[in-house]
């Protein structure tokens, strides 16, 4: 019982922020601890047979050329030493070509890094430092508008698939045209699909890209389907160990058409696998929302409420109705805008700060439309009741917003 006391006094102490961060690193370093152990136990046998056999290897090739183990080791060392500089036993692409620089550079602003071409000079260096801080920014800035884009695609698709339907039945005039502009972002602002359905196309999409890629490497490269699959996923990932390296070779039938191909592929997988991350991690914040929500339903009320004090406005887990989907735009579950700002703590958001100064001259002009013909705007008996209300444009959100509050609490 003291035990429980001392956890719901440490709970009390956490805003909610803090909590859904230490909770995800302690999940991430048990997601690790099992990785390593899983891994250790499929690779380490193997790594143990393959240093048996180069060992034995090495022992045959000193004896049967007369050499020693030291001459052999300083001859192996210097080939490591000029592997670093691009040189390999057979014959390869130039690493520094412009085709060659152009691959690299590649692998350099999506993060890939594949590791087989490194810049051996000082200079080379230097310039890598600066030139891979601003390209891969830019780069992932490209990865997420990409995101964006593919959000509103969806949207379109969705919103006119059910105007379709709508003229099908006779509710919407077949003559009715979409506007342009901002009236058009402005209309698919409710037609944001669920993330679910997000991570379920991107999943297809990777899925697709994947196949084809490794359907052109097999041929080519000589790999196993199988191996051509791994490749795409640890380069699309931007994981890039360097053992399997596409377009490496020196000659290459169709070589043009191949990595040109092969430039496609890998731009594609990288913008879809990165997109699917994104969404990925917006389920894994959900799904430890909901750990903490578990955590705190066991607490004692007074506990919950220290807990939820810390961020104001907050919505008391007794106050949350029904769930509905989770958009792909924000990373809660959220009943409607008011709910989701309520829960990050804002009392009017930019957005609607600036949504109430376009929109505050045409409410004046009905107020006061309303009060010449006699009709006042009446209030609600809890707008009387809390004393929060009346106002035009951001002050009157404010109003509504300090009225909902009180009207919860």
């Amino acid at each position: 019982m003291a035990w429980r006391g001392c956890c719901c006094s440490s709970l009390g102490h956490l805003n909610e922020d803090n909590a859904r961060f230490l909770l995800l690193a302690a999940l991430i370093i048990l997601y690790m601890l099992c990785g390593a152990a899983v891994f250790s136990a499929i690779e380490l046998p193997t790594e143990r047979e393959a240093k048996e056999k180069w060992e034995e290897r090495f022992v045959n090739f000193s004896q049967r050329h007369n050499l020693s183990r030291a001459e052999l080791q300083d001859f192996l060392r210097e080939y490591q030493e000029a592997s670093v500089a691009g040189i390999r036993v057979d014959d390869i692409r130039p690493r520094w070509d412009f085709t060659g620089a152009f691959y690299f550079v590649g692998t350099v602003v999506s993060t890939i890094g594949f590791g087989m071409t490194t810049p051996a000079t000082v200079g080379g260096k230097i310039f890598l430092i600066f030139y891979g801080l601003i390209g891969c920014a830019g780069t992932i800035l490209f990865f997420n508008l990409f995101l964006e884009r593919l959000i509103t695609v969806i949207a379109y698709i969705m919103k006119s698939c059910h105007e379709r339907q709508l003229r099908r039945k006779g509710v919407l005039p077949h003559d009715s045209r979409r506007g342009s502009g901002n009236s058009e972002v402005d209309s698919l602002a409710g037609w944001k699909p669920s993330v679910y359905y997000v991570m379920l196309i991107l999943c297809v999409a990777s899925l697709i890209i994947s196949c084809c890629a490794s359907a052109m490497y097999t041929p080519i490269e000589g790999w196993s389907y199988f191996d051509s699959l791994y490749f795409c996923f640890v380069a699309f990932s931007t994981i890039g160990f360097g053992d399997l390296v596409s377009s490496q070779n020196a000659q290459y039938e169709s070589q043009g058409l191949y990595r040109f191909g092969n430039f496609v592929f890998i731009l594609m997988g990288v913008c879809c696998i990165y997109s699917l991350f994104n969404v990925i991690s917006i389920v894994i914040k959900q799904s430890i929302n909901w750990i903490l929500k578990k955590l705190d339903c066991r607490c004692c009320p007074r506990c919950q409420r220290k807990f939820f004090r810390s961020r104001r406005n907050v919505v008391m887990p007794g106050n949350v109705r029904s769930r509905r989907n989770i958009s792909i735009e924000t990373d809660g579950v959220n009943e409607s805008d008011t709910d989701g700002r309520r829960l990050s703590g804002e009392m009017i958001s930019m957005k609607d700060f600036l949504a109430s100064n376009k929109v505050s001259l045409a409410i004046m002009q009905k107020q006061l439309s309303e009060t010449a013909n006699g009709y006042p705007r009446q209030l609600n008996s809890s707008s009387k009741h809390n004393g929060f209300s009346g106002g035009v444009g951001a002050l009157a959100i404010m109003n509504n917003r300090l009225a909902e509050t009180s009207v919860d609490r």
